[in-house]
């Protein structure tokens, strides 16, 4: 999995006045838990951009005021109307505890429906999996090649070693339905076929 690396100020107050100077400032107020204690800190916004606009997954260096620790984005909160990153969660990883994350799904291969001119929906963009933090994938791959048209790829389909999928098994990932065009093609087929 990518890494990236952050560097933040611990926060001496943690309050509403504080992070909304915080904000005016550019930074984002944000929290590392997950190991003894709770550290509150802040981030340059700018800094965060390229970890939190991204599909992708990334373990998370941090360096807070000389010391470093390992943790992955657990939560972001962005303005309702803006979309600007309010507030960021981060949750300090152990080699030995399972962390749950969100990873994206890539679609591979080309579909013999899409061939044929059926229309591929994707319904689900990531999957929610639970594992060791160094047997996370960077992102879960999706074979489109037996996908014919009326025919799609369910979650318990996907098969992960050491990874356990928290999405309920009966979800579809991706299909392959009848376009308008094809439908139009195979009722002028019928058509032409009724009138010999």
């Amino acid at each position: 999995m990518k890494s990236f690396a952050i560097s933040g100020s611990l926060r001496e107050n943690v309050g509403k006045r504080d992070a909304k100077e915080l904000r005016y400032q550019g930074k984002v107020p944000a929290v590392l838990y997950g190991g003894k204690e709770q550290y509150h800190f802040s981030v340059s916004a700018a800094d965060l951009k390229p970890l939190v606009y991204t599909p992708d997954v990334h373990f998370v260096e941090i360096n807070l005021d000389g010391s470093k620790y390992q943790a992955i984005v657990q939560e972001t909160q962005f303005h309702p109307l803006t979309d600007v990153l309010r507030h960021i969660d981060f949750l300090l990883l152990d080699d030995k505890k399972p962390v749950s994350v969100s990873i994206p799904i890539k679609l591979t291969g080309t579909s013999p429906g899409v061939r044929e001119g059926g229309k591929l929906i994707q319904k689900l963009r990531n999957l929610r999996v639970k594992a060791l933090p160094n047997d996370l994938p960077q992102y879960i791959e999706v074979s489109l090649e037996p996908l014919t048209v009326g025919k799609s790829v369910r979650v318990d389909e996907v098969k992960l070693d050491k990874v356990t999928i928290l999405n309920n098994g009966d979800d579809t990932i991706v299909s392959v339905i009848t376009s308008r065009a094809l439908r139009q093609a195979e009722q002028e087929a019928a058509k032409t076929g009724g009138k010999k």
